[in-house]
């Protein structure tokens, strides 16, 4: 039974590598799938045009660099938002927030195939303000689609968890019963 068990793990690890380095061999190169975005000035400017509008409560500048199917997600895996519902969004959160302003940097890219093929701009930056006499700076990222001028959809990434404990909240567990 020795004599058979050497030659079938050597082949099991035979296949096991080179399925792997079949594997590897199929996996596009980031140079097939991201390139250079050739107007890379345009769409950069639409999403700090649309972040600058945002932050400094011009809600009808914001409403045209959104696309009419515009649906933006984050900053939870399961979060989503339409386009009226974002401009509402902000709308109230004017009405709490006062010393609004943001910093950034941006950077574009084009995808050529997939599912995520588009020209896509992405900003990491912080976004300060006060609320509640407290002052609070956000580190953010934004990332964008952007497609004949108009952003069609977006991902953002913060803490919510570090606004609420800035502003106060406690997170009390639950009680052991």
């Amino acid at each position: 039974m020795k004599i058979f068990k050497t030659p079938l793990l050597l082949l099991l690890l035979f296949l096991i590598i080179s399925q792997l380095s079949f594997a590897q061999d199929k996996a596009p190169k980031y140079s097939d799938i991201v390139v250079e975005n050739p107007e890379p000035e345009a769409d950069i400017k639409v999403v700090n045009n649309y972040v600058n509008a945002l932050i400094n409560n011009k809600m009808m500048e914001a409403k045209e660099l959104l696309s009419d199917n515009y649906i933006g997600y984050g900053p939870a895996a399961n979060d989503s938002i339409t386009k009226q519902a974002t401009l509402d969004s902000w709308n109230e959160t004017h009405k709490i927030r006062s010393n609004e302003k943001v910093s950034f940097v941006t950077a574009t890219i084009r995808v050529v195939q997939g599912e995520y093929k588009g020209d896509w701009v992405y900003q990491f930056g912080t976004y300060s303000f006060t609320q509640d006499g407290k002052d609070i700076e956000l580190p953010y990222q934004f990332t964008a689609l952007v497609n004949n001028g108009k952003i069609e959809r977006s991902s953002i990434y913060y803490d919510n968890l570090a606004i609420l404990k800035a502003l106060g909240y406690q997170i009390i567990p639950p009680s052991k019963e």
